[in-house]
C-alpha cells in the first residue's frame, strides 16, 4: 500500500478513482486509447497504465489531458474526491504529489459549481522542474504569490524570477515551465480563474 498523501487516505486509493475517471472521460468522449494518445500526445500504453492505476500520472501527464478534456487539473482531481463545501478547513484539503517531479498541490478552494475561482498551495522541493507544453484550458487566468523560497516561471518564452511576496499575473496560451529557483523549497499559492 502507498504512503497517505500528507495524512489523508492512501494514495493508492486517489490513484484508483483518478484512474476510473479518467476511463470514464475517453468513453464518455467515444475516443480508443489510440485516439486519445493521438490527441494528447501520450503513448497509449502509458494512458492504458494510468487509468488501470498501475502508474501515478504525473503533473506534466494530467495537465495535457486536462487541455484534450477542456478543464483544469484542479477540476479533474476535485472529480475524484468528496464534494467541497463552502467552509474548507485545512484538515480537509486534498493533498495531490507528484513523486517524480517533487510537486505538491493542496487545494486550498476547489473547484464548485458556480464558482469560476480556485485556490491551490503548490511546492516544489529544491531542483524541481516542472514543465508544461500547453494550457489545460487555453486563456486560463492565474496568479502565482510566492510565500517562501524562490520560484522561476517561464511563459510562453519570457521568464520571470519571483522571489516571496512576490506575484505574477498572467493569462496562460502557451507552455509554461515552473522551477524551484533556490536551494530550499519554494512554496506559493496559485489562485487559478476560468475565462
Amino acid at each position: 500500500m502507498k504512503d497517505s498523501l500528507d495524512g489523508g487516505e492512501p494514495a493508492d486509493t486517489v490513484d484508483a478513482r483518478l484512474g476510473a475517471r479518467l476511463a470514464e472521460l475517453r468513453a464518455e468522449h467515444g475516443w480508443s486509447l489510440g485516439e486519445l494518445a493521438e490527441r494528447s500526445g501520450i503513448s497509449r500504453s502509458t494512458l492504458s497504465r494510468a487509468e488501470r492505476a498501475e502508474i501515478s500520472p504525473t503533473a506534466s501527464l494530467l495537465n495535457r489531458l486536462c487541455h484534450v478534456y477542456g478543464r483544469t487539473m484542479s477540476q479533474l482531481l476535485s472529480e475524484v474526491e468528496a464534494a467541497p463545501a463552502l467552509l474548507v478547513r485545512a484538515a480537509d484539503q486534498p493533498v495531490w504529489e507528484d513523486r517524480s517531479s517533487g510537486f505538491v498541490r493542496r487545494s486550498v478552494s476547489p473547484p464548485q459549481a458556480g464558482l469560476r475561482a480556485e485556490v491551490v498551495e503548490g511546492r516544489l522541493t529544491a531542483g524541481a522542474d516542472i514543465a508544461y507544453d500547453r494550457p489545460p484550458v487555453p486563456g486560463l487566468e492565474q496568479h502565482i504569490w510566492v510565500l517562501d523560497g524562490a520560484l522561476d516561471v517561464t511563459v510562453q518564452e519570457s521568464e520571470h524570477h519571483l522571489d516571496a511576496g512576490d506575484c505574477l499575473r498572467m493569462r496562460v496560451w502557451g507552455p509554461t515551465r515552473f522551477r524551484c529557483a533556490g536551494p530550499d523549497e519554494v512554496r506559493y499559492v496559485l489562485a487559478v480563474v476560468l475565462p
